[in-house]
């Protein structure tokens, strides 16, 4: 695994667009390389930044959707057609304007499905679509996915794994749930460290001043306990894409950002 990459954007506005334009061609390609690409979501701010900003450019027409698999790293468990869920704010963002297969969004179990309250049971469901989605050149439990992104959160949290919580600790399953979690609704699936591990291309983002003492510890440093973020890292590369707020206290001699 190579060292991560960063790059700085002057604001988010063009840190999403950078970064829809960037998820286009890393999806051309794989589907130039092996006939379809898969790609996991992320939620926030600026996981549906992206997705807005993919929606508006002309490029997204260079995309096979038919040929796409989505996943998702976490997901709010609630009722299905909550708005607080990452799957349904996904459809509004990008998902409703593009022909993507309905077979191949693998969204993530809701509250009023066939789990109801077990959400280790809905977890453990998840993990068993990603097992039988996963080709035997993957070598693993879950697809190699071509990029997997990340939003960051104020405290280092990535997907719904949260400082010194069970779930950051997990080092065989690929899904669990999450209970307690500090940030409403504090029931939640997530991916676990060695799920996010498989694939390619992970991708962090963040945006704002709100996320630069993060974006530091996590680049700093610090352990995976303490800072999820900071244990991240996928099969290939791992890129952190910032605007210039989130990048302010980036330890320059580390991390010399690359402007973009």
């Amino acid at each position: 695994m190579s060292a991560p990459q960063v790059v700085v954007h002057r604001d988010k506005e063009l840190m999403a667009q950078a970064a829809a334009a960037r998820l286009i061609t890393k999806i051309v390609d794989a589907q130039s390389a092996r006939g379809s690409a898969s790609v996991v979501l992320t939620g926030g701010r600026n996981g549906n930044g992206l997705l807005a900003a993919l929606a508006t450019t002309p490029a997204r027409d260079a995309v096979d959707w038919s040929r796409l698999d989505l996943w998702w790293g976490d997901e709010r468990y609630v009722p299905a057609d909550d708005p607080d869920r990452n799957h349904v704010q996904a459809r509004a963002a990008l998902l409703d304007a593009v022909p993507v297969d309905p077979a191949r969004v693998h969204a993530m179990p809701a509250s009023d499905g066939p789990y109801g309250a077990d959400v280790e049971a809905a977890a453990a469901a998840y993990a068993a679509e990603l097992a039988a989605a996963a080709a035997p050149e993957d070598h693993g439990p879950v697809p190699a996915f071509d990029v997997l992104m990340l939003g960051v959160g104020p405290d280092t949290h990535v997907a719904s794994l949260f400082p010194e919580h069970p779930a950051v600790r997990e080092t065989e399953r690929t899904v669990v749930g999450v209970r307690g979690a500090p940030k409403p609704p504090p029931t939640r699936i997530t991916l676990t460290l060695p799920a996010i591990a498989a694939a390619r291309e992970v991708w962090l983002l963040a945006a704002g001043e709100d996320k630069a003492g993060a974006v530091a510890v996590a680049l700093g440093g610090a352990g995976r306990l303490q800072a999820p973020a900071s244990a991240v890292q996928g099969s290939r590369r791992t890129l952190w894409l910032l605007d210039r707020a989130a990048a302010a206290k980036i330890p320059p001699q580390l991390y010399p950002p690359a402007s973009a």
